[in-house]
Parts: C-alpha cells; structure tokens; sequence
C-alpha cells in the first residue's frame, strides 16, 4: 500500500505541472510536500545547494535560456551583470524552520554540510551553529553509513542537494547509504528532485562490480542522465538497496524540465566545480584523478585544464596553490605546462560526451619513464572497468575504447525507462 500511495503521489505531482515555462525544483513544491512532514520528526540530507527555488540567475526556460559561451565560464555566486549583486534565496532548512517543521537531524555528505571540505577529507560531527541543530557526517572517521543513534533522531528524512549526474559523484552514494538504513529502520524517504546539468546524455561503461568503492556503488553507466529522485527510484525498484530491501520512497518532481534541457546551476555542488564548462568537462577531465596529471585543483578553473611540470613542451602553464577546497593540491607551489579547456565551445563539449582524446594526448606529451596512471586502481575505480587503461596505455584509438560501452549505454538507456519522471 505504501508503494502504492507513493506512486499514486508521483502520477499526481506530474498531472499538476504548471504553465509555467520556468524549471520549479521540487523544493518549492510546498503543497505537496509540507502536509507530508506534520507531526514528523524530520532530518534533512543536504549542502549548501539547498537553497529553495530560483533567488538568483539560474536554472533554464523551455527552448528559451540555457548555458550560453558567455555564461559557462561565469563563477558560481558571480552575477552577469556586476551591477546586480548576487542574492540567494533561503536554505531549505532555514525555510523548514520558519515553516514550524520539527527539524531534528542534517545529514551531511562529501565536503560538509557548508561544502567547504576537500574532495575525500574527513569532515566530523557537530551543531550548526546558526540553528541548534545536529548535522551528523556520513563522510567522517567513524562511518559512512548512519548508526542506531542517527535513526532514533527522525521519522522522515527529506532530499534537498545537487547532483551532477555522474557514477564517481558521491552525493548518490550517499543517498545509498541513507535509503539502506531507512529501509531497515522503516523510515520514509522523501526527495525534492531538482535537474541533473548532465542529464541531456547517458555515455561510458555500466560499474563492474569488482571495483564498487565511495566512489561507485552502483551497477550503472559512468554518466547516468538521471536526475537524483529518478536513481532513488532505480535504486528501490531494481533491488540494489542492503539485502534488496524497498524503502518508503516518495519523489516530488520538478516541473517543466526535460532532459534535453542545459540548465545553469546557481551554485557550486562541490568546491572544485566554479562553473558551468567545469560541470561539463568534469566527465572527461576527472579520469586525470587516477593519473600522474593534475586536472588543475588548487587553481580557480579546475576541470578544465590538465598539465605536469615536466610537459614543458606545452605552450600554456598553471600553478597549483593551497587554496579552500583543495588545500594540498597535487604538484602545490609548482608550475605545471598543459593544456587550457576554458576556450573550447560548449556546443563541441557536449556533443563529444566523455572524451578520452584528453588521456591520449597527455600520454603522449609525458616523459617516456612515465608511470602515467597511479599505481592503486582509482582510475579503474571511477572508469569502472579494466580494459579503458589497458587500451589508453596500448595507444588504442579512442573510437575502439568508446566502441567497447556502448552496449552498456543501451542495455542502461532500456533498464532505467521505468524510473524517469522526464522526457528524454
């Protein structure tokens, strides 16, 4: 029954879109969701990308404004317009209290409920200090999954964070982990759903098992296309919650969007995406994760070059510095030669999907004693297969490599259809 009315909850969200040509994150959905949370002890699982609705430039309109070359390189938080200063709406938390929700718990992900930790840094438990309530880490030394005391807290944990739609993104992992405890402990999941920047397209390998990690967990393609509600969908009808379990899964959808849309996001998701060409990039350009290159953290466009210091022959150069979101970059303090991404249309961008032609050509500018790839398997851990730095390493041609998913992609694209709430 409880399926039932969730889906039942679903068909009535979608039949009462609006007109409206502007996205409506689910968020603002307060008919639908706020008579779910009366009486409840509610927790929250976001970041500071839980603001509610569209305060400030951001977000698209059907056929109308969508990332532009001169908005992709435009910071997070920087206006257009210099005269306009930025002005963002309310948290959702900060929303849910004045409302007179029973706020009990903040569950808080990868780099910290304010997002100001580095990629993988450990980040602890505390009070916020702003309202009193607890935020307990799911990124700390002591576990990545909620305990006994965590689920005694709340009744009901509702959704509010921007993903960016890729399988080596942790916020879903996360999620994974919550909707697990939930699942045992009876807990309802609520998640206010909000676009996916990357859900126009589905590319790369479905996860071999064999390399699940925090930054993998589950059997899907390296870009998804799904937005978070859609995968939590995924997750709770294929099975793949603890001991394949089903949670009391409710999604409130966005209204008018669609996944061919290229819409803006408002803030940064995490500290080392600054703009949109970085969202877009981040699908090829992260692979230099698991590599002797550095994709630029430690400088104010990360994701968007690659270099190593000793690719001097290399016209354009960076220097990575201790900066807030990467304080101990790779290669800090010293010059590295490479390659600038910040010129390169987006319409090319997004047509190339993963573009491993980046890897290739890094190779072939290192020196030739070059390890190149680290020697753990990070790398095989975000590509999720064995054969891509096998077949990089053997200089194969990318189209070879790129011909080797693409049944996944289709067998993926066929066994997500039930799940999306959005026109493809």
């Amino acid at each position: 029954m409880k399926r039932l009315a969730s889906l039942l909850l679903l068909a009535s969200v979608w039949m009462s879109a609006s007109c409206s040509s502007r996205v409506i994150l689910g968020d603002e959905r307060f008919d639908v969701y706020l008579p779910m949370l009366e009486g409840k002890r509610v927790a929250i699982y976001s970041n500071p990308s839980g603001i509610v609705g569209d305060k400030v430039e951001g977000w698209c309109l059907k056929g109308g404004e969508e990332v532009t070359e001169a908005t992709a390189g435009i910071p997070f938080g920087q206006p257009s317009d210099p005269s306009s200063p930025v002005v963002y709406g309310p948290h959702l938390l900060d929303v849910l209290l004045e409302k007179g929700v029973n706020v009990s718990a903040i569950f808080s992900p990868e780099h910290g409920f304010r997002g100001t930790a580095d990629a993988g840094e450990l980040v602890s438990s505390e009070v916020d200090a702003k309202t009193g309530v607890p935020i307990l880490s799911l990124y700390s030394k002591h576990s990545m999954m909620p305990d006994e005391a965590d689920m005694d807290k709340f009744d009901l944990l509702l959704v509010d964070i921007q993903d960016v739609g890729l399988r080596y993104y942790t916020y879903y992992v996360t999620l994974q982990h919550l909707m697990d405890a939930c699942a045992v402990y009876g807990k309802q999941v609520v998640i206010l759903d909000r676009p996916n920047p990357n859900g126009f397209y589905v590319d790369g390998p479905i996860l071999d098992m064999k390399y699940k990690s925090g930054i993998g967990s589950l059997p899907i393609a390296m870009v998804h296309g799904m937005t978070l509600g859609e995968l939590a969908l995924m997750m709770n009808g294929e099975g793949w919650l603890k001991d394949g379990l089903k949670c009391d899964l409710s999604v409130v959808p966005c209204l008018n969007y669609d996944h061919s849309m290229h819409c803006t996001l408002i803030l940064p998701p995490s500290p080392n995406l600054k703009d949109m060409r970085s969202v877009y990039l981040y699908s090829s350009t992260c692979f230099f994760e698991g590599t002797e290159v550095t994709a630029g953290r430690g400088t104010q466009f990360p994701f968007e070059v690659y270099g190593h210091p000793a690719m001097e022959d290399r016209g354009f150069s960076f220097t990575p510095h201790s900066i807030p979101g990467a304080k101990k970059p790779r290669y800090m303090d010293r010059e590295c030669f490479g390659v600038d991404l910040r010129n390169k249309p987006l319409a090319e961008i997004w047509a190339e999907h993963i573009n491993l032609e980046y890897l290739k050509d890094a190779l072939a500018h290192m020196p030739a004693d070059s390890a190149f790839f680290m020697k753990n398997n990070h790398f095989e851990l975000q590509v999720g297969v064995p054969y891509v730095r096998e077949m990089i390493l053997a200089r194969r041609p990318v189209e070879d490599i790129r011909s080797m998913w693409q049944d996944d992609v289709a067998r993926f694209r066929e066994q997500r259809r039930p799940y999306l709430l959005y026109e493809e």
